[in-house]
């Protein structure tokens, strides 16, 4: 699945010569304490779920008549739990976003942010976890083959409804109106792809960044554009990050992603299913799974996720790599592209050169290093 084609080769470049030694110091402080706090928070919620499967609490474990609710009554507070478990964290990564200037949001507007991003979960988490449940219980050894069916239908529906169903509930979305949107139908016209529906997302609610993204499936397929995006760039970089959305839509990238779940699923839901059988409590395991399975499942499904998330980053940086080209190609303005690198990476407090084991891991686009180095290779191939 990743693109063997398409992709600029980047130019070797010195960071330093595009950025400050102050501006890159500021970057890597930030997003260092970003990297640590998100491994603590991965470490607590770990702890946890390590807690309630070696000591699970009574009612976790107690034989009852409908299992099933039951499980979907835990499933909504073991969400509960796992985000509750990490808020004074989220609370200090919120306090240095709000000191370097990346947070607009008061205490008060993130709390109630939190609040409805948890209570979201809880109530989402309860269906997932009575179907986990049903299932087992039904194929106690095979479960894994229905399973990973469902995870592509779930990924699907979540792909499909979510700009519609979720999104809204925390963000307000409008019509992209005036030059930006015959910018958007022009560049579409000349990649030859049709796109309908161009949103501009109320991000300056909760932050200064900016950015853009391809999202649906459909009658749900758009592209979003923060309003940051609209107030502090240029045209010409506006119409850069078009077009790298456009390169999505180009490939298909966001329906290829659910055919990469589709391959994966399987071999994740197999791998989960003989790890959390290991794990569950010798009495919730098989036909008597109930609500003490569900700890060992979401266990196992982190352990699993995690190198699996690795890999996949591989290929999403792939994949933002053929964007980027695409973009480059369809506008021919490699200085503008530069330009919008240099002011994104500041504006975002992003590290233009992280460590090598760190981008491996987490990284899902290439470097700001990859990217200058793109569009300087696009102006030795030719761009003006």
């Amino acid at each position: 699945m990743s693109p063997r084609s398409g992709v600029l080769e980047p130019r070797p470049i010195d960071i330093t010569g595009y950025f400050s030694a102050a501006a890159i110091d500021r970057a890597r402080d930030y997003r260092d304490g970003v990297l640590w706090i998100a491994l603590a928070a991965l470490a607590l919620k770990a702890l946890l779920l390590i807690a309630l499967v070696a000591r699970p609490p009574e009612w976790l474990t107690r034989v009852r008549k409908r299992p099933i609710v039951a499980g979907a009554a835990a499933g909504a507070a073991l969400s509960l739990a796992l985000a509750l478990v990490t808020v004074p964290l989220d609370a200090v990564a919120h306090a240095r976003a709000v000191d370097v200037g990346l947070s607009t949001q008061d205490w008060g507007a993130w709390a109630a942010d939190l609040l409805r991003r948890t209570a979201v979960g809880a109530l989402m988490a309860a269906p997932v976890a009575a179907i986990a449940i049903a299932v087992v219980r039904r194929a106690p050894r095979r479960w894994w083959i229905p399973g990973s069916g469902l995870i592509v239908v779930l990924g699907a529906l979540f792909v499909t409804a979510g700009p519609v169903v979720l999104d809204p509930l925390f963000n307000d979305f409008t019509p992209l109106r005036g030059q930006a949107r015959a910018d958007v139908l022009q560049l579409a016209r000349a990649a030859g792809v049709e796109v309908d529906d161009v949103q501009v997302v109320d991000a300056s609610r909760r932050t200064t960044a900016a950015n853009a993204y391809v999202t649906g499936l459909g009658h749900t397929k758009r592209v979003v554009i923060y309003d940051t995006l609209l107030r502090r760039f240029t045209r010409a970089e506006r119409r850069l990050v078009i077009a790298h959305e456009l390169g999505h839509v180009r490939r298909h990238d966001v329906p290829r992603g659910l055919l990469y779940l589709l391959l994966v699923a399987p071999f994740g839901t197999l791998a989960v299913a003989r790890l959390g059988e290991a794990l569950a409590p010798r009495g919730a395991r098989g036909d008597a799974a109930g609500p003490g399975t569900l700890p060992a499942l979401v266990l196992a499904l982190a352990l699993v996720a995690l190198p699996m998330t690795w890999i996949s980053n591989q290929l999403s940086r792939r994949v933002e790599a053929r964007a980027d080209t695409f973009a480059l190609e369809l506008t021919r303005d490699p200085d503008a592209f530069i330009a919008f690198e240099r002011r994104i990476t500041l504006q975002n407090i992003s590290n233009p050169d992280p460590p090598r084991l760190s981008q491996w891991l987490f990284g899902t686009h290439p470097t700001i290093r990859e990217r200058i180095g793109a569009g300087e290779a696009q102006k030795r191939a030719g761009g003006r």
